[in-house]
């Protein structure tokens, strides 16, 4: 079982249409949108959802009004303002949005009245797409632990790909280099980073690179919008090639991949011009290089 890995070190440089799009032409993959807190890949692919869970991020302090004895304590251990109260209340309050789930105030509260309970924080989904099965979640608002969430879908995707015998995951990864990042690329067999020839998207792909060379995670990139700027996609060729990385290939700028997305369809399910055919010889090199692994 290979797992490709898509990122980019922005948001917007194409990296969810180029997914969907590689997801179109794969034999039978297995479709995974770790982008947990802005999951958009299932807008390109419709997912009819047969499993929804629960996802238990963290846990929240509760306090038993019952046990309270107005000591002041936990008012005076949190250190993030999340515990208030006023003459007149029953008990303490606490603010479920500024609450960390630390646990102190739980931990020295000298009659035990306040508990630690779990948090839902968002929810994750197994769905049936019209391309093969596909597994992605949604981090609720503020909601934390977004790495372990990707960790969680990442595994189930796994188990689908065990169970269907599939041979491949395709990973739509989140952007950026945080933690969301760091659990989508771990233990992947490529990593592919979508970037543009822009100041920022140069900036963002050299941080990228860096992360995927810790973890020693095989890497291409594939230029967007390569037309914008030649000059600044000159300079990222120049760059992948003094760092050893692939460059897999130069998609133009079109709007036909906008128009795709207004519609719901991939941009090879849409449209036989020059970006589909762009997208089917970029994949079939990636296809190629990745079975070598």
């Amino acid at each position: 079982m290979k797992e490709i890995v898509i990122l980019s070190g922005k948001g917007g440089t194409g990296k969810t249409s180029i997914t969907a799009a590689f997801a179109t032409l794969a034999d039978k993959p297995i479709v995974v949108d770790c982008d947990v807190d802005a999951a958009d890949l299932h807008l390109v692919l419709e997912p009819d959802v047969k499993e929804t869970h629960e996802f238990i991020g963290g846990k929240t302090a509760r306090i038993d009004p019952d046990r309270c004895t107005w000591c002041g304590q936990c008012v005076e251990m949190c250190r993030f303002g999340a515990v208030s109260g006023a003459d007149g209340e029953d008990s303490y309050f606490i603010d479920q949005m500024a609450c960390e789930g630390c646990g102190v105030c739980a931990a020295f509260c000298p009659s035990h009245a306040i508990t630690m309970e779990d948090t839902i924080n968002g929810r994750w989904f197994v769905s049936q797409t019209r391309i093969g099965p596909m597994v992605y979640a949604r981090l609720g608002a503020g909601g934390e632990n977004s790495g372990k969430l990707v960790t969680l879908v990442r595994n189930e995707a796994r188990s689908v790909a065990q169970s269907t015998g599939a041979k491949l995951i395709l990973t739509d990864g989140p952007p950026g280099i945080g933690c969301p990042v760091i659990a989508s690329l771990a233990g992947a067999s490529r990593v592919v980073i979508v970037t543009e020839p822009t100041v920022s998207g140069i900036h963002d792909l050299q941080r990228v690179v860096k992360l995927a060379a810790h973890f020693r995670v095989p890497t291409s990139v594939i230029i967007n919008k390569s037309d914008i700027n030649p000059d600044q996609a000159a300079e990222i060729d120049a760059f992948a090639s003094a760092h050893g990385i692939s460059v897999l290939g130069r998609i133009l700028y079109d709007p036909v991949v906008t128009a795709a997305q207004l519609v719901g369809k991939s941009v090879i399910e849409y449209s036989e011009g020059p970006v589909s055919s762009k997208l089917r010889e970029i994949w079939d090199d990636l296809s190629q290089v990745t079975n070598e692994l």
